[in-house]
């Protein structure tokens, strides 16, 4: 599906890119079937985070009245709220199932493949926070750095509605890692931003804010896998090239996903968990295998004994790997959020290249018999690595020079693949979803009708007796579907506040004191001090007699301006050049002092690394300090009013957005489990 542009007062679609109106890989304005999905999913996590309010404010009202008639109204306002959820929620999972906006329209002979939605995110206001730490802890005016703040919040707007292809794939990875330039240059560990970031769930709509950068750059990722299997679910699968992009898309998207998973352990939303994460993983590789297999039934597959052999192992690879996903969705807790769309796919996929083995097989023994022409060798060999163990005990020779036993074992084959189509037919028709994909159907009535067509021609009365078992295929792959991480996560992107200067040295762990102005005159042709360093470079050896020193030029400042011109990113031979013309009158210089840093006690839970990237901690264990983990050493404090709730909770790890609660750590473990809802809107799953 073609992403189509509405005009910008009237303008054509092709000249709104070129003036710029929005950034590259960005289509805010596109009409398409994804994004009306992507506008009905934010609008449903909208409506979910409503009535999680009620019910929380309904909870309270439960728990805070004793009026027996107060609390059957607020039962009954309860009732209307879960269902309200459940509906909600039922929504939510239908927009997950909604595959058929994804394919490729031209792809009118392929089984669908499954892509990922988007998550949804709030708007970020950056310009009073950075503003306010740019005076604070650079001493400089933030108001002369409006135009990099609002290119941030451009970038980071134009990654809620990436276009489907490699330029939106590079939007993600620009905003990705230009996350890790902010977090250095503003994110002190002392001192909180007061910026919140909020992502929705996207399988229970649920929201998750935080203040520190991990759940942004996890989002970020999860969306950068996402799109990569939209981008795999578009190609043309017809086509030789457009099943290789197919087949990258999707090996990419496992390499995103794996990425995330071992880089972002403790993420608190529940679609980027381990269990998630790798049931993902193993749906998209299962996806690309499929992909590989359609690549080599492309041209054909020929009626021959070896050809037959060998797709008969590639197709059982393919029902092997997806048997691997459903085994995942089934297991607890993924299966109580996963799409019934999604599990049951996956099962009908397991059935349905299993059969297509089987049919490979019988059509193999019974189309073709041992010639004296043919390899009996070459035969026997690949016959005998079809199974464990040999049916009825009989040798893969006795099998190819009997006819009858040829025969015999062949109808077997063909008897389990219509078992195994017939399955397949009746699965699909259990998921509402499915049955509206008239081309999975009919792939799979033209699949059993050709099994029965076959069987009908070897089919005789006196065999009806004949109870023989097919054995299994053992799976075989030429090319195994791997993971491919990009190499556009870890690329180097140009830093936004590139004129805060190198962030070796400007960054948020270094305070800096306001630019100081020293006259600097030339005695004697010299300058009364030496430069050193990178930049910015640094005074050195300064006699203290000398006119700069007199002006307040002290030893270790940093050079940051000579006259009008900024050279914080210039070395030394830089700087002596604008020096070197100095005359009698003098110049003035501009240099800067790090500020002595307050020894500000860390957080109690601060996120750990792993490699380049941070962790993050799941909000439920924030929700608990170290102290609670040994109550024989746990001191008991007075309980603080709610008057003093701010500054109590000024210690407490800022990745969480919690707000005031009853003091409920006596008598809630620590192991507490995490429900699909939270049971309140104050719940640490929620907030």
């Amino acid at each position: 599906m073609n992403e189509a542009i509405i005009p910008v007062n009237g303008c054509p679609s092709d000249e709104v890119g070129e003036n710029g109106y929005f950034k590259k890989g960005c289509n805010p304005l596109a009409q398409t079937g994804r994004s009306k999905l992507q506008h009905q999913r934010a609008g449903l996590n909208q409506q979910i985070i409503k009535q999680m309010r009620m019910r929380a404010g309904a909870e309270n009202l439960l728990k805070a009245t004793s009026n027996n008639k107060v609390r059957d109204m607020v039962l009954l306002e309860l009732s209307y709220v879960n269902a309200n959820l459940q509906l909600l929620m039922e929504q939510l999972e239908s927009l997950n199932s909604s595959v058929e906006v994804y394919q490729n329209v031209q792809g009118s002979a392929t089984i669908p493949l499954i892509p990922l939605g988007l998550k949804e995110t709030k708007d970020v206001d950056f310009c009073v926070p950075f503003k306010d730490f740019i005076l604070e802890h650079y001493s400089e005016d933030g108001a002369n750095y409006q135009d990099e703040i609002d290119d941030l919040m451009d970038l980071r707007k134009a990654c809620r509605t990436p276009s489907r292809n490699d330029a939106g794939v590079e939007l993600l990875a620009n905003y990705f890692n230009q996350l890790f330039l902010l977090e250095s240059r503003f994110f002190s560990p002392n001192r909180q931003m007061g910026i919140f970031f909020t992502w929705y769930d996207s399988f229970t709509g649920v929201p998750v804010c935080q203040q520190n950068m991990s759940l942004e750059k996890a989002s970020i990722l999860f969306n950068m896998a996402a799109l990569y299997t939209q981008i795999g679910s578009r190609s043309d699968r017809q086509t030789r090239a457009g099943l290789e992009e197919s087949i990258t898309a999707l090996q990419r998207s496992a390499g995103v996903l794996h990425h995330l998973k071992e880089t972002f352990t403790h993420t608190p939303s529940y679609d980027m968990s381990p269990a998630m994460l790798s049931m993902l993983l193993k749906m998209m590789l299962a996806q690309a295998q499929e992909c590989l297999f359609e690549k080599l039934a492309l041209p054909g597959i020929h009626n021959e004994f070896f050809s037959l052999i060998r797709m008969a192992q590639e197709a059982a690879k393919v029902a092997e790997v997806y048997d691997q996903v459903h085994q995942s969705m089934i297991q607890t807790p993924i299966k109580d959020n996963v799409p019934f769309f999604w599990s049951t796919m996956a099962q009908v996929k397991t059935h349905h290249y299993r059969s297509l083995a089987h049919y490979f097989i019988s059509t193999a023994l019974l189309d073709h018999q041992l010639n004296p022409s043919d390899d009996e060798d070459k035969q026997e060999k690949a016959l005998s690595q079809l199974y464990d163990a040999m049916p009825d005990g009989h040798s893969p020779l006795d099998i190819l020079r009997q006819k009858e036993e040829r025969h015999r074992v062949g109808k077997a084959h063909l008897k389990r693949a219509i078992v195994g189509q017939e399955e397949a037919l009746r699965i699909q028709g259990l998921c509402r979803h499915l049955r509206k994909i008239d081309m999975l159907n009919n792939i799979l009535q033209a699949s059993h009708k050709r099994s029965l067509v076959k069987f009908e021609q070897y089919d005789k009365e006196d065999e009806f007796t004949d109870y023989m078992e097919a054995p299994d295929i053992i799976s075989k792959t030429e090319q195994k579907a791997e993971m491919e991480v990009p190499a556009c996560i870890k690329v180097k992107v140009k830093d936004i506040f590139h004129r805060l200067g190198p962030l070796s040295m400007f960054s948020a762990k270094q305070r800096w004191t306001a630019p100081r102005t020293v006259r600097l005159k030339v005695e004697d042709r010299d300058l009364g001090f030496t430069l050193k360093g990178d930049a910015p470079v640094q005074i050195q050896s300064l006699d203290p007699l000398c006119h700069a020193a007199a002006d307040g030029l002290k030893e270790g400042d940093y050079l940051v301006a000579v006259g009008d011109t900024d050279c914080k990113w210039m070395g030394v031979s830089d700087v002596m050049k604008l020096l070197k013309d100095v005359d009698e009158e003098g110049i003035d210089i501009k240099v800067v002092s790090v500020m002595d840093s307050s020894s500000q006690p860390m957080p109690a839970k601060s996120a750990t690394y792993s490699g380049v990237l941070p962790k993050t901690y799941s909000m439920i264990c924030l929700a608990f300090d170290d102290d609670d983990k040994n109550p024989k050493g746990r001191k008991v404090a007075k309980k603080s009013s709610f008057l003093s709730w701010g500054i109590k909770n000024k210690h407490k790890s800022a990745s969480t957005l919690s707000l005031p609660t009853a003091d409920y750590s006596g008598a809630l473990p620590l192991h507490k489990p995490c429900p699909t809802f939270p049971s309140s809107y104050n719940d640490s799953a929620l907030y």
